[in-house]
């Protein structure tokens, strides 16, 4: 799927709903939290440490990011193009 058919694929599934930054800013630790619950792998979360829970909270991201870039009246494809070139001048 190309990243510039995401953002329809999110209003499909949320609608009109759009979020601003601050409630973006939220959600983005809920899905950080999930990611740091399956790294912490405590005895209480074990049904939660498994692969196909990594990879559902990585899709998370990735899909919502998109979508939140969206909401935020931003290209999702200049913000990575943009993050691209931010990663080889920082690893240069």
């Amino acid at each position: 799927m190309e990243v510039r058919a995401l953002p329809k694929e999110g209003r499909k599934i949320w609608g009109g709903k759009k979020m601003s930054l601050s409630k973006i800013i939220v959600a983005m630790g809920v899905v950080y939290g999930d990611i740091c619950r399956y790294q912490r792998n405590v005895k209480k979360d074990k049904k939660f440490h498994n692969k196909k829970e990594l990879e559902k909270e990585m899709g998370n991201i990735v899909f919502s990011m998109i979508r939140w870039c969206d909401d935020l009246g931003l290209d999702p494809g200049g913000c990575i193009k943009e993050a691209i070139k931010a990663q080889k001048k920082f690893e240069k």
